[in-house]
């Protein structure tokens, strides 16, 4: 812990602490700004990217077909010639069993050329099914592209509206941060992490959607508005303040909020 850090008040650091929680609350809105987004352009990258994969695919399938269809043909003609070769034999056989030795050879090769025609034919109507869904993916492929384009202008343009702000604001964020003590701002860090609404600091006349759910009674109140020691609400948790106290650092945040440019209510 810094020396300025041990010689902050309590009410320093209560002031200290609700104005960090409204500048991490302020980026927070910021980045609620992007909404789905994000998620959304993610979405439609993995999309495209498993679509090209697909394809890619496909098109090393067609590729072994092409070749498979290569080596059908070269199968039938390696057969063609050997029929060619028997059938000359077949004309000079000695006798039967020769003659029956050298037919079966021909059958053989014959059936080898039927069963290459066979398998060329299915490969062709694989790879024109292939090619069917490759321009099917495409034309998919082309639509998805465009609603990614489209998503990724709407996320750079709130983006390029927000980025100078969020800039300062990171700024302002570790500047106010660096101002308190770590265990301090471990206690408010653990909180903001508990709660859905991420508020760690109330003030004691907050409703529920401010975050302090329980009714804070008058004695207590007046121990938090004197502002000489951190007070928890009991049921919660959170760190008390008090609404004079929170409304002043509110405007003072306000003032310095306005000073980024185009920001937010």
């Amino acid at each position: 812990m810094t020396t300025s850090q041990n010689n902050l008040s309590v009410e320093e650091r209560l002031r200290l602490l609700y104005d960090l929680q409204l500048i991490d609350s302020r980026i927070h809105k910021l980045e609620n700004l992007r909404g789905e987004l994000p998620l959304e352009v993610k979405f439609f990258e993995d999309e495209i990217e498993g679509l090209q994969k697909r394809i890619e695919k496909y098109k090393e399938e067609i590729s072994k077909l092409n070749q498979q269809i290569i080596a059908y043909k070269q199968t039938k003609e390696l057969a063609a010639r050997e029929i060619e070769k028997f059938t000359k034999m077949l004309q000079n056989a000695r006798n039967d069993r020769e003659y029956k030795r050298l037919q079966e050879e021909i059958d053989y090769f014959e059936e080898e050329i039927k069963l290459s025609d066979k398998r060329i034919k299915e490969a062709l109507v694989t790879i024109s099914q292939l090619e069917q869904q490759i321009k099917e993916i495409e034309a998919l492929l082309e639509e998805k592209q465009k609603e990614l384009e489209k998503k990724r202008e709407e996320l750079d343009k709130i983006i390029s509206e927000t980025k100078r702000e969020e800039e300062e604001l990171a700024k302002l964020r570790e500047e106010y941060r660096g101002q308190l003590p770590p265990r301090l701002l471990r206690a408010y860090d653990r909180l903001r992490k508990k709660f859905k609404n991420r508020l760690a600091v109330v003030s004691f006349d907050r409703d529920a959607s401010g975050g302090s759910y329980f009714v804070i009674p008058p004695q207590m109140q007046l121990e938090i508005r004197e502002r000489d020691r951190i007070i928890l609400d009991e049921h919660t948790g959170r760190i008390l303040v008090d609404p004079d106290l929170a409304a002043e650092e509110r405007e003072k945040m306000r003032e310095i909020f306005s000073r980024f440019g185009n920001i937010i209510d």
